[in-house]
């Protein structure tokens, strides 16, 4: 590999991590805003609740399955440099408890002021994700597990996608019903962010994607 492809690389990932940052950040809004986290930390977030596990060390855990995943749907089609899946999310795990520190400060009980928290998480959210698909890097192991399933199922993804976080949501819901007798970490906020963090992604690609043009070059 030339000098200058490493350099690539290095920027390529150096725009990730801003955009996992973004999103942890974002996860970090929706948590404290106790009205649901995102679809794809719904999981997660319950077992963080009834085990020893930070919200990080759990969301770490859930991609060390996705990838297992991965690898048992794709057999010899999983390409090497997906493993890198497994540094990236254990970054993002801990970048998501960083985030929670740094928010622990706020402390609302307005249900107004809830919903203005679950506003700057899908902001946050939203952002994040477009800095993070238009690094043109390694993908995190839940987008990489839908795209597993896609390959393997031929069908498409954004109706895999939707799938897949109604399952996680919906797994979050059962959990928590079945350790606690109630439904924890899946609310009315969970539904904003189903809805609301693609558009928010649709409308950071306006400014992010030509970013990344200028920068990843």
């Amino acid at each position: 590999m030339k000098q200058s492809d490493y350099v690539l690389l290095m920027k390529r990932y150096i725009f990730l991590c801003f955009g996992l940052a973004l999103m942890a950040l974002g996860i970090g809004f929706s948590v404290k805003a106790k009205l649901g986290t995102s679809p794809i930390s719904s999981l997660p977030y319950v077992v963080s609740l009834f085990s020893p596990l930070t919200l990080g060390q759990a969301t770490i855990a859930m991609h060390c399955v996705l990838i297992s995943m991965q690898i048992a749907l794709l057999r010899r089609r999983f390409e090497p440099v997906q493993l890198a899946q497994l540094p990236i999310g254990i970054m993002f795990g801990y970048m998501i408890d960083a985030g929670l520190w740094a928010l622990g400060w706020i402390d609302c009980s307005a249900y107004w002021q809830l919903w203005l928290l679950v506003a700057a998480g899908i902001i946050f959210l939203g952002i994040g994700v477009a800095f993070a698909v238009a690094s043109g890097a390694v993908p995190l192991a839940g987008e990489g597990a839908v795209v597993a399933v896609c390959r393997v199922l031929h069908v498409s993804f954004p109706r895999t996608k939707i799938i897949f976080d109604a399952s996680l949501a919906m797994s979050a819901v059962l959990l928590s019903f079945a350790v606690a007798g109630k439904i924890e970490g899946v609310r009315e906020g969970t539904l904003a962010a189903a809805l609301c963090v693609g558009l928010m992604v649709k409308a950071a690609n306006k400014f992010v994607v030509p970013m990344a043009k200028r920068f990843i070059a």
